[in-house]
């Protein structure tokens, strides 16, 4: 990702990895870089407004032995991931602050691990701590803010998610994913809406495997968007995973490079009207590395409108 943004003229930053290099076809090159966020570790006390501090224990433990496997298989950690997982939260939270005080318009956390898996008291699909939840529990906390929406295009449903806000009327969770009878985990079915005070507050659009660029963007305009409107959000998330794209190895989905930016503009026009333009996205799924470069490419210049 920082290759394919320092060759799309996104960063003016030292490149912290200057012996790394990817070939990723990007874009012209912008005249404008990017601002920097300032961001520390997440303080492990918000890290209970999500989770339990059983849950951060346990963590902590199996990183402090040097490491193991939390969950079926694929949630592995070592010795450091605790640390750089409240990195990866603190630099969402970063966002937040930049946004909510109004540095920044809207902004991208580009972290991993991801978090949309994680649910309050189970690690799942290389996700430790739930970021966008936690961050979206930290603007209402912190800044008093009453309606918060997600918006998650991984192609993975966003289980962690939705555990976190099923029963919360406050919260809008929508999730746009591979149909569950053919991905990883198994969840986001149409039926599942929320339950309790916050049953309508859930929308889950899976897709078909083999879905493209206008059936996604047909969903954007005609369920997404009228559900935003509707609940009338006043800052909105994304969690923007990349991998449906059609070089992603790990689903059946077959959306360009285009396909992110012109979904994000969608989003973003939706934030204009209700959140007075306040977005923060961050970075969930993708795994080919050139696909992902370009991908956040395009998901960066459409945030910037």
């Amino acid at each position: 990702m920082y290759a394919a943004l320092e060759d799309a003229g996104l960063l003016a930053s030292v490149n912290p990895f200057p012996d790394f290099r990817q070939y990723v076809d990007t874009q012209p090159r912008s005249a404008t870089p990017l601002t920097d966020v300032a961001f520390g570790p997440v303080d492990e006390e918000a890290l209970l407004t999500v989770h339990p501090r059983t849950y951060v224990e346990r963590i902590k433990h199996v990183c402090a032995i040097g490491g193991g496997v939390l969950d079926s298989g694929d949630t592995a950690v070592g010795p450091s991931s605790h640390e750089i997982a409240r990195l990866a939260v603190g630099a969402v939270l970063g966002c937040c602050d930049a946004v909510l005080r109004g540095s920044v318009r809207r902004a991208f956390a580009a972290v991993r691990p991801p978090g949309h898996h994680a649910e309050p008291d189970r690690p799942m699909g290389f996700c430790l701590y739930a970021n966008v939840a936690l961050a979206a529990r930290y603007v209402q906390r912190a800044y008093g803010v009453e309606r918060v929406a997600i918006v998650d295009f991984d192609v993975h449903h966003g289980n962690g998610t939705q555990a976190v806000f099923d029963a919360d009327p406050s919260v809008f969770f929508c999730s746009l994913h591979q149909h569950p009878r053919t991905c990883y985990p198994g969840t986001g079915y149409e039926w599942e809406i929320g339950v309790g005070a916050g049953r309508g507050t859930t929308l889950n659009l899976p897709f078909d495997p083999g879905g493209d660029d206008d059936d996604y963007q047909r969903v954007i305009d005609t369920r997404v968007v009228p559900a935003l409107d509707a609940f009338r959000p006043q800052v909105l998330f994304i969690s923007a995973g990349f991998d449906a794209h059609t070089d992603d190895p790990l689903a059946d989905m077959n959306l360009s490079d285009e396909a992110y930016e012109r979904m994000t503009r969608a989003l973003c026009q939706v934030a204009d009207v209700h959140c007075n333009g306040r977005v923060i996205s961050t970075l969930e799924g993708g795994y080919n590395l050139a696909a992902l470069g370009r991908s956040v490419v395009r998901h960066v210049r459409g945030l910037g409108g």
